[in-house]
């Protein structure tokens, strides 16, 4: 019983098997995937997969690369997506000082309209960041009282998982957990039980022993069997605690009926 948080189905890479990429993850005992929009029109194909699949959940958003890109409207169509029943949360946003693909004004701008676009909707946000520790830390601190998010796929230092961990929001990990050089070993301890999720972020960050080959949901086995070992807990158990917790998160009542 495992729930994959984080996976863009929509990708290129799924393309020509997508079924038996389904079919593996069904079989690995996952009952439910969230499908992770980047555009409003990548929405549009996560939405149809959670419209003709009842273990998948879609997302609606514009991720930070692609930000610099975002057509004036741009928000009003993320906003028309996001009142589909099976959209169930705001994202992929965020920041990345990483790649800069975008402006980082632009960067900004965009992600603060998202924020507002999830109070508004009540919806939860996931949230990338990835070397912009210093200045997400100073979005989530204003953010207004009760928006609910993820960091997702986990990379920042101590004081952002602190103000996110103060904040009520949840940390998702994924195949990094896995990597020889990974480090963050005590930061994955610190997440409590009840705010932590597992990802893959497929068909990105296979873990180990797929480590540079597509990744895809059925690996998120390899993720929970690694936290718990990393967490000294019993992996079923890591298994069914991430499930609740992903259910409680995107405020989806069963997975996989």
């Amino acid at each position: 019983m495992v729930f994959d948080t984080h996976c863009h189905l929509t990708a290129d890479a799924f393309e020509g098997d997508l079924e038996e990429v389904l079919g593996r993850a069904r079989a690995a005992g996952l009952v439910g995937m969230t499908c992770i929009a980047s555009t409003p029109a990548d929405a549009d194909g996560a939405i149809g997969l959670a419209e003709s699949n009842a273990d998948i959940w879609a997302t609606a958003g514009v991720h930070p690369h692609e930000a610099g890109s975002a057509e004036p409207g741009w928000d009003a169509e993320v906003e028309a997506r996001l009142r589909h029943p099976r959209v169930v949360a705001v994202g992929e946003c965020g920041l990345d000082f990483h790649y800069d693909f975008a402006p980082r004004d632009r960067q900004f701008d965009v992600f603060a309209r998202q924020i507002e676009l999830a109070a508004a909707h009540d919806l939860p946000l996931v949230v990338h960041s990835r070397t912009a520790d210093r200045e997400m830390q100073s979005f989530l601190s204003e953010m207004p009282t009760g928006v609910r998010g993820v960091l997702h796929c986990f990379s920042g230092g101590d004081e952002l998982l602190d103000t996110a961990l103060g904040r009520g929001w949840y940390v998702s990990f994924g195949g990094m957990v896995t990597f020889r050089k990974w480090t963050d070993e005590e930061r994955l301890r610190r997440v409590p039980v009840d705010r932590l999720l597992v990802e893959t972020d497929s068909p990105y960050l296979a873990p180990v022993p797929f480590r540079g080959k597509r990744n895809e949901p059925a690996h998120v086995v390899r993720v929970v069997e690694r936290i718990a070992e990393l967490r000294g807990e019993d992996p079923i158990e890591t298994a069914r605690r991430t499930t609740r917790n992903a259910l409680e998160f995107y405020r989806i009542e069963t997975a996989g009926d």
